[in-house]
């Protein structure tokens, strides 16, 4: 992700989330965090989804993921927590963790199929309306990069 895919970043921000991030966050993040590690993906030259995390020591933190609605339910999450995954591997994580809000079944689905348990609950993390968030941690396999989903 650089700077020039903000707009886009904007609009799946809006797309997907009830409290997106703001541009200015994610500008903090692609100049200012040097934990950070930011990807997109693109189809016909349009960045359609975005996924990020913060790598510190040997834990990889997923900050966000998000794919463009209209293109949803065509394996394209799986395909960009693979990446995630794959990068967060390559820079030396271990295990990796992130929090869901307790009603998003279909996105907890999703990160069971990547090796992710609930670990705790995290009440009233969300601001919008004070939803729990279930922390969930995988560990991340050595060795081989591949999945059987590629």
């Amino acid at each position: 992700m650089t700077l020039d895919d903000l707009p886009d970043i904007m609009s799946i921000e809006q797309d997907s989330f009830t409290t997106p991030w703001t541009e200015e966050a994610f500008i903090n993040e692609l100049t200012n965090n040097m934990f950070a590690q930011y990807m997109v993906m693109e189809y016909q030259g349009k960045v359609i989804g975005y996924g990020g995390m913060w790598i510190i020591v040997d834990e990889a933190h997923i900050t966000n993921i998000a794919i463009l609605t209209p293109y949803r339910g065509q394996g394209l999450g799986k395909r960009l927590m693979h990446e995630l995954q794959k990068t967060a591997r390559f820079l030396g994580a271990v295990r990796m963790t992130l929090e869901v809000r307790a009603s998003n079944e279909i996105a907890q689905r999703l990160y069971r199929r990547y090796g992710f348990e609930a670990a705790g609950i995290r009440p009233g993390y969300y601001s919008d309306n004070q939803e729990d968030a279930v922390i969930m941690w995988a560990d991340l396999p050595q060795g081989r990069t591949g999945t059987s989903d590629e």
